[in-house]
């Protein structure tokens, strides 16, 4: 069992959200449902918890109720290595629900997620100012982030 997990409240849809996610990366599993009672507060049988494995990284869904619902203020960060990686987490994670704007998208179920390639970490760690600058302002222009328009940026292109 890992120190930290992610508790996340769904009103109603965590089992429907971690089927979702176990489908839309790789290295993923579901790990247990557990369901309520009749001691309630929702109806005896329901899903009350969902917990799954995404890429090594536990995580548990709760159906809690309408009271809570998700910010931006909250984001989930996944490292991606290729241009291929980048698009097919895009596509899945924001179909439904909503692109933003610098590798940030909110998903059909209102959890954001930022889907940054590990190159904008290592051109924005440069130390030429001029360049990070550069690769910073093409970013900020990106919705979802291309990894040759931060090179060529970088590059003074």
């Amino acid at each position: 069992m890992q120190k930290i997990t992610p508790f996340l409240w769904f009103d109603d849809k965590a089992e429907e959200a971690m089927n979702f996610y176990v489908s839309v990366f790789k290295n993923s599993k579901v790990v247990s449902i557990s369901r309520y009672d009749e001691a309630g507060p929702r109806p005896a049988g329901s899903v009350m918890t969902a917990s799954f494995v995404l890429e090594g990284q536990e995580f548990v869904a709760l159906n809690g109720g309408p009271q809570f619902t998700f910010t931006p203020a909250i984001s989930f960060v996944v490292n991606c290595t290729t241009q291929e990686e980048v698009d097919e987490l895009w596509a899945k994670l924001s179909a439904g629900g909503k692109e933003v704007q610098c590798g940030w998208l909110e998903d059909r179920y209102g959890l954001s997620w930022q889907i940054v390639p590990t190159v904008l970490i290592e051109l924005l760690n440069d130390p030429d100012p001029v360049k990070t600058n550069r690769v910073m302002q093409a970013m900020l222009q990106m919705i979802k982030i291309d990894i040759e328009g931060l090179r060529r940026a970088y590059d003074g292109e």
